[in-house]
């Protein structure tokens, strides 16, 4: 049973101890035929008491069977009240001891299960939640769910544009883009304003701020927040390591650690010590900037509140093993030689804030790179896996370079030389690769976590 349920059955049982009081005020005034009519209510009020256990703890339960003695021991008085037999304090004696026999035997005999659900939009991200939600699943009182939510594209207005949904399931209930075992609820069948969900966690805490994406506005932090006992953001990122005194450093990344869903949060789970002192040093500036009050300035609730207790994706990409991967039979063709063996594989990777400041340069320089790594093709594999957002923000904020570099993007299909990777599986592309080359971004992050080299790109340079 849900912690709100059973809140409620002891809600019920309250009620039945202040009817009981009533039903002896009734008795001494010697008004007999009231008094018969409380008691059917009485008895009506119990046994929808006992449905309620029912649906959830099934037939013959402790309390249940509590519940009917008493329903019994009502029947009894009502029977007796039309003889004019009734002591009016032996009745709220009796009455009194059965229903704190069930009372006890509804605080001890029924489990509190938790239910716990976790609300990603886009599915190569879901490794920032990923090892929270099997450590819930796993729990033996926990109930866990995956519902992925939908999302929009901006228009340049910043209006809501196109809907994606990527929890999809093939026919026998699989997911088609989360990775296998991944048990999919969908969306629009979770209704968590009726359920209130124990917990729930979200790893976009943009709602309607960002000018790129928004989650569906159901789903936005502040609404979340009203049928949940608890609300926990975890980044669908993780970012440079840096020292919390490098002002330069962290006013470069500040602007992560203010916005709606850390506002809203009961906790916010971020990768390090460190980052924990950032965001907490930079969500009191911001706070008092925005007028926020109470708690939101009070340093020892944001202590409890932020926990540097790292990022899951690090537990995803550790506990992916390259001979555990299935590599898709098009890639094999592009890093298997001749002879059998295997090229060096160079992971690609392009980043919005590259984009973002350097604009059409950006696309340049990726022209170019790819003209190099096809002229070497024979002996190096190229992994080009762009951010999942990248046309989007095109689309919605440099719409002057979409044309070029979706003529770039064809080319490059179409030649086949080298792989392109759109799937929602970054790890895959981490672990398979041996050298890292590219913006930086939050997969560098996790490159270190294999200790293989890294080479950013610098969009400034042509070789």
């Amino acid at each position: 049973m849900r912690k709100a349920q059973k809140q409620e059955i002891l809600g019920l049982i309250d009620n039945l101890y202040q009817v009981q009081e009533e039903i002896k005020k009734v008795l001494e005034q010697n008004n007999m035929i009231l008094a018969q009519d409380m008691i059917s209510g009485a008895q009506e009020s119990a046994i929808l008491l006992g449905e309620k256990i029912e649906n959830t703890e099934g037939e013959g339960h402790k309390t249940v069977i509590c519940i009917e003695e008493y329903c019994e021991l009502l029947f009894c008085v009502f029977e007796d009240l039309s003889k004019n037999t009734v002591n009016a304090s032996k009745v709220q004696k009796l009455l009194r001891k059965q229903l704190i026999k069930i009372e006890n035997s509804a605080k001890n005999d029924i489990a509190v299960r938790k239910e716990v659900v976790f609300f990603p939009y886009k599915a190569s991200m879901w490794d920032s939640l990923e090892s929270v939600y099997l450590a819930a699943r796993d729990d033996p009182d926990c109930d866990a769910y995956c519902v992925p939510i939908p999302y929009y594209t901006l228009n340049p207005d910043h209006s809501l544009g196109e809907m994606h949904y990527e929890g999809n399931v093939r026919p026998d209930g699989t997911p088609i883009e989360y990775p296998e075992g991944i048990e999919i609820t969908d969306w629009q069948e979770y209704d968590f304003e009726e359920r209130k969900p124990d917990v729930v966690y979200i790893h976009n805490g943009y709602d309607n701020w960002n000018l790129v994406t928004s989650v569906h506005p159901r789903f936005y932090s502040g609404n979340l927040k009203k049928y949940t006992d608890k609300l926990v953001y975890i980044p669908y990122f993780v970012l440079d390591e840096i020292d919390p005194d490098n002002e330069q450093a962290v006013k470069a990344m500040k602007h992560f650690c203010f916005m709606p869903g850390i506002i809203n949060a009961d906790k916010v789970i971020v990768q390090s010590e460190d980052m924990k002192k950032i965001y907490i040093n930079e969500y009191l500036k911001a706070a008092k900037e925005h007028g926020l009050q109470g708690k939101h300035l009070d340093r020892e609730y944001l202590e409890q509140k932020f926990m540097g207790l790292g990022s899951p994706k690090y537990d995803r990409v550790c506990a992916t093993r390259k001979e555990d991967l299935d590599i898709p039979q098009e890639w094999l063709h592009v890093i298997e030689k001749a002879d059998g063996s295997w090229k060096k594989i160079i992971l690609y990777n392009t980043g919005i804030a590259a984009l973002l400041t350097h604009n059409e340069k950006w696309v340049d320089k990726i022209e170019n790179v790819l003209k190099i790594f096809k002229e070497n093709q024979d002996e190096v594999a190229l992994l080009w896996r762009p951010h999942p957002l990248i046309e989007s923000t095109m689309k919605s904020m440099r719409p002057e370079v979409l044309q070029k570099y979706m003529m770039l993007k064809e080319q490059y299909l179409a030649e086949g030389w080298g792989i392109y990777d759109e799937t929602a599986d970054v790890d895959r592309a981490v672990v398979l690769s041996d050298v890292y080359y590219g913006d930086s971004s939050s997969v560098v992050q996790l490159y270190k976590q294999t200790e293989k080299p890294i080479m950013i790109q610098n969009v400034k340079v042509f070789s």
